[in-house]
């Protein structure tokens, strides 16, 4: 059974609301009263609630063994920037994200991008893309059974985000780039680290100039060009891959 998000505070020693979310997924999956399910509450915490009552879009449960378990999160944080995608690409991205391991993900308005989000005429339809990603998140750490919620950092364009303080290590992936992302990777410690990523057509010869100028490092996934859904995928799953605990006791 998935667990299922119930945000805190907890108490054991009293019934809790469930959410109208939480009774709508018990009843889909028609679970009875005295039946227990897992639940997290984004920040680390894991409980098992028994559930006692179930009506429309309420009901409660009892909440035992209430615990911390973050033993799916790294070390290091992984940013995922990502410039602007069309079409439903983004709901993609942001779930896989997630799914492979992505503490944050920064949606980045590029100059490239086909999907425009930073106008002041487009902030109701930025604000519901943000709500909308926002559950795209939390169903898919139900899924993976992450059990600390990725945060989802507002629409900026890709200038405001140069701007911002961010982890040392900092890639922007290009298919032209001369270094390899592995290389930079087998050559580092395992720290927060940025992954930025292009929209559909990639960052311009000016972004990745202004990036580099920012401090971040041109690194490429390989020969092959990858589609922008598919790079924060492959690029992610690179880290994981070279900083593992295994592959560093190997490298020393």
């Amino acid at each position: 059974m998935p667990q299922f998000y119930l945000p805190g505070p907890w108490d054991s020693e009293k019934p809790t609301s469930l959410t109208p979310e939480v009774a709508h997924h018990l009843r889909v999956r028609r679970i009875e009263l005295g039946e227990t399910f897992p639940i997290f509450d984004g920040k680390g915490q894991v409980a098992k609630a028994k559930l006692l009552s179930l009506s429309g879009k309420s009901g409660t449960a009892q909440l035992s063994e209430i615990r911390t378990d973050t033993h799916r999160e790294t070390p290091y944080a992984i940013t995922l920037a990502q410039g602007l995608a069309g079409g439903d690409k983004m709901d993609w991205i942001v779930e896989k994200a997630i799914e492979t391991g992505a503490q944050a993900i920064a949606p980045l308005q590029c100059e490239r991008s086909i999907l425009k989000l930073t106008r002041p005429s487009d902030q109701d339809r930025a604000q519901k893309r943000l709500t909308h990603w926002k559950g795209i998140i939390q169903a898919a750490c139900e899924q993976c059974d992450r059990t600390v919620l990725a945060t989802l950092e507002p629409i900026q364009t890709f200038d405001e985000y140069l701007k911002e303080s961010k982890p040392k290590l900092k890639l922007l992936l290009s298919p032209d780039a001369s270094q390899s992302l592995y290389s930079v990777l087998m050559e580092t410690e395992p720290q927060d680290i940025v992954l930025m990523i292009g929209p559909e057509g990639g960052h311009s010869p000016e972004e990745e100039s202004r990036a580099q100028a920012a401090g971040y490092q041109i690194v490429s996934l390989g020969e092959r060009v990858l589609r922008t859904e598919t790079a924060g995928v492959v690029a992610i799953t690179a880290v994981h891959s070279v900083w593992n605990p295994e592959m560093q006791k190997r490298l020393k």
